[in-house]
């Protein structure tokens, strides 16, 4: 006969509570500690901003410091790296679908751009605007429709063919190269070579003077509206393609089709559909960059030729292939190249660190060598980039 099992003690019913806790939840997982590195880097700042604090006048000259890294490197960073985050949008974008790095994409931006400046000229004449904001909003359909009219036009002429002989990818390189210097030639032809501007509408929506007089500071901030729309106009655009992406049944189709093109042909779907929407989006994305870069600087042809390297850079650094790496790309590389070509020695000088250099570690002339370096070094060290995107 059986002894009957024991009635368990208080103690034991905690131990058994205990172990049947863990066998549901599993083994308890310590939050991890932080690196003690971390920790001293942590102290030795809070070290500095107290001794910055408590020298005489040391708030202010700190305050000082920072309202001049943010009106000089933080908030042109900010902007620059939303107009770099749209144009990596559609180079990803291409070579997540259509599977080519397309070189024309930095000239697309230009066509898609001088489109909206002539619009604007058009509207402008008419006495027509939009108040205090651009006119180049309300012709950035415009524009929009002239780029997605080129790249469907080098579609059907070019890229079409190659898809269906099944070319390989160079091929497609190398025709997009061509469709770069014809595009490039174009604006040159249309526009002109020159520099130029605009913008019209309220300039700034906090000026520098009255900035000082509102805080006292002897360092005044300025935020230009162009910049401020660029920030809004990126992120309506990048929801808005999230959105489309994972909510649509088209979207799921254009990921389906990069994720594994003969599964998705399995599947019914029509890759000539898929390659159109895939360009009209791109097109999309590269007038809205080109119009908010031309509208926070200028709109010069050659510039956006050179913007090509950074866009790629972005698109490289946080992963080929991947929107939201294209996204963290751009915003790497416009800090970085706006970080390593700003002289600190104003900044310097109100932390109380008086040199007659410039403190600047590269001149604003190689200001897109620092893309190039980014580039290089990520394809060496890392070549799937941030976000694990696909290797080149």
């Amino acid at each position: 006969m059986m002894n009957p099992p024991r009635r368990p003690s208080p103690v034991d019913s905690n131990v058994v509570d205990t172990q049947a806790v863990d066998a549901r939840t599993g083994p308890t997982v310590r939050p991890p500690r932080r690196p003690p590195w971390r920790i001293a880097v942590g102290v030795a700042l809070g070290v500095v901003v107290l001794a910055l604090v408590s020298r005489e006048g040391g708030g202010v000259n700190l305050l000082n410091a920072l309202v001049r890294l943010a009106n000089f490197v933080v908030i042109p960073g900010i902007s620059y790296g939303s107009q770099l985050a749209l144009g990596a949008l559609g180079v990803t974008l291409i070579y997540a679908v259509m599977r080519f790095s397309d070189f024309a994409h930095g000239d697309t931006m230009a066509f898609g751009a001088m489109g909206v400046i002539l619009v604007t000229r058009v509207l402008q004449g008419m006495g027509i605007s939009a108040g205090p904001l651009p006119t180049a909003l309300l012709a950035l359909p415009f524009g929009i429709l002239g780029a997605i009219t080129l790249a469907l036009v080098f579609d059907r002429t070019v890229y079409r063919f190659y898809r269906r002989q099944r070319a390989a990818p160079v091929t497609f390189v190398i025709a997009s190269i061509g469709a770069m210097f014809v595009t490039n030639g174009l604006v040159r032809l249309i526009i002109g070579p020159g520099d130029q501007r605009f913008a019209d509408g309220v300039r700034f929506i906090i000026r520098v003077q009255a900035f000082k007089e509102m805080t006292g500071l002897s360092e005044g901030l300025a935020l230009r509206t162009t910049q401020a729309i660029t920030l809004v106009v990126a992120v309506i655009v990048v929801l808005g393609l999230f959105l489309f992406l994972n909510r649509t049944s088209l979207g799921k189709a254009m990921r389906a089709y990069a994720d594994n093109e003969d599964l998705a042909l399995l599947s019914g779907i029509n890759p000539e559909r898929v390659a159109l929407w895939t360009w009209i989006i791109a097109a999309t994305l590269a007038t809205i960059a080109g119009t908010l870069y031309g509208l926070d600087k200028s709109f010069k042809p050659f510039t956006y030729f050179q913007l090509l390297l950074p866009i790629f850079a972005s698109a490289i650094v946080g992963g080929i292939g991947k929107p939201l790496g294209a996204i963290a790309g751009g915003f790497v590389v416009a800090f970085s190249e706006i970080a390593l070509t700003y002289p600190y020695r104003r900044i310097l000088g109100y932390l109380g660190f008086e040199t007659d250099s410039l403190v600047q570690l590269l001149s604003t002339d190689y200001k897109f060598a620092v893309s190039f370096i980014i580039l290089v070094v990520v394809l060496i060290w890392r070549p799937r980039g941030i976000f694990q995107g696909r290797v080149i």
